[in-house]
């Protein structure tokens, strides 16, 4: 069964950076686009930046300039380097393919003030 399998969030205070590792395990399967998306509490969930073949990005706007999105279709993986976090970006952090998977756990993001 393929899962996906988020790391990599954590606790940092504004201005800092975090890398967050996504793997879609047990597949070797090539998918179209590779995204991140968060949910903040009592928001929904938005689509923070996709990647689509290896080379054709797309970013929020409110992250543009700040977030890189890369993928790794080798180990079937997905990355995301968020620069300059400031406390808005704090959410759950999940992952997902296109064609779409079952959603993961997700990973935390913390931005202290």
């Amino acid at each position: 069964q393929v899962q996906l399998v988020e790391s990599g969030g954590g606790l940092v205070q504004a201005g800092g950076s975090l890398r967050l590792s996504c793997k879609a395990s047990g597949s070797t399967f090539r998918f179209y686009a590779m995204s991140w998306y968060r949910q903040a509490a009592e928001k929904q969930r938005e689509l923070v930046a996709r990647i689509i073949n290896s080379d054709i990005t797309n970013y929020a706007e409110s992250v543009k300039g700040r977030f890189t999105i890369s993928r790794d279709n080798a180990r079937n993986s997905v990355y995301l380097q968020m620069n300059n976090l400031k406390p808005e970006d704090t959410a759950v952090y999940y992952c997902n393919t296109t064609p779409q998977l079952p959603w993961g756990q997700g990973t935390q993001v913390t931005v202290s003030s």
